[in-house]
């Protein structure tokens, strides 16, 4: 069997870098051949109507990039990549993962998204409909982001007049927070529609819980309830494995905050000693059997 990973080409993060260490150690305990390419060396485009891709076989994709263009023509010329490209997607940008979520009894902060400026003529009228729907404080997000970036807590009416101009040709999210779960969430990973693993990650000096933040990390015991939630946003969304965030309501509740498909390993294995990589490595080679 032949395995590769994608990788971005520009900027690679300490995480993705331990990501694929992980995983190639997995691989290879495996008799699993795997190869590590980044987008920028993926020689693919369009040749009248077929896609042409100058790769070898694989008998499947590990996709750690965000690259959709990409992405989207390896599973047009018969590549198979875990997460699949729709998935990716709908992870990648905020909204997008809310409005799938949503009518299907899973519990979101109240979230509004910005509407789409392409022309500024200095309309700011959707502002107020941010302050009827929404109490100060309140979380401004902007769609594509990651680590705990590009997230801002809004606590009066000048500041947020000030970030909605500085985002205005940004795609953003207005969103309620959640005071009860101020600096502390739990992050849950699920393979398969199951959960593997999960832990508490909280910082007491910010209202940003992520590790790459300063959080800190534990493990705790979880409810049900919360397993649930993260195991019917993996279906919902169709994601092979995924890191899904959750917030602690004023009643113990569950509330999703985000998902991401591909979180990392790092810090849940070494919080909570489970072999995250070694049991997405066995589901991708079973899975990958299982077609064949």
């Amino acid at each position: 069997m032949k395995a590769l990973i994608v990788i971005n080409g520009y900027q690679v993060a300490s995480g993705v870098t331990n990501q694929v260490s992980r995983l190639k150690e997995e691989f290879l305990k495996r008799d699993v051949e795997v190869d590590v390419k980044k987008n920028t060396d993926l020689y693919a485009y369009i040749n009248n109507e077929n896609i042409i891709v100058s790769l070898p076989y694989y008998d499947l994709v590990v996709y750690l990039d965000k690259d959709r263009y990409i992405a989207r023509m390896l599973e047009k010329a018969g590549y198979k990549l875990f997460n699949c490209v729709k998935a990716i997607e709908l992870c990648d940008d905020k909204m997008l993962t809310h409005i799938t979520l949503a009518n299907n009894h899973i519990k979101m902060p109240i979230t509004l998204s910005s509407p789409l400026c392409f022309h500024d003529d200095g309309n700011r009228s959707f502002i107020k409909d941010v302050e009827k729907v929404l109490s100060y404080p309140l979380i401004v997000k902007e769609n594509y982001g990651s680590l705990g970036k590009q997230v801002y807590l809004i606590s009066n009416h000048d500041e947020l007049v000030d970030i909605s101009e500085r985002l205005i040709h940004t795609n953003h999210l207005y969103q309620e927070f959640i005071s009860s779960s101020k600096g502390k969430d739990y992050r849950l990973i699920v393979i398969g529609h199951k959960v593997i693993a999960y832990m508490k990650r909280e910082n007491k000096h910010s209202y940003l819980s992520n590790l790459a933040s300063g959080g800190s990390s534990s493990v705790v015991e979880l409810p049900d309830s919360y397993l649930k939630m993260a195991i019917d946003a993996s279906n919902i969304l169709d994601l092979d494995y995924c890191g899904v965030d959750i917030l602690e309501g004023p009643n113990k509740e569950p509330i999703l905050s985000e998902v991401n498909s591909n979180a990392f390993f790092e810090g849940i294995e070494k919080t909570t000693k489970i072999n995250v990589a070694g049991a997405y490595v066995d589901y991708l080679i079973n899975k990958v059997n299982s077609r064949k």
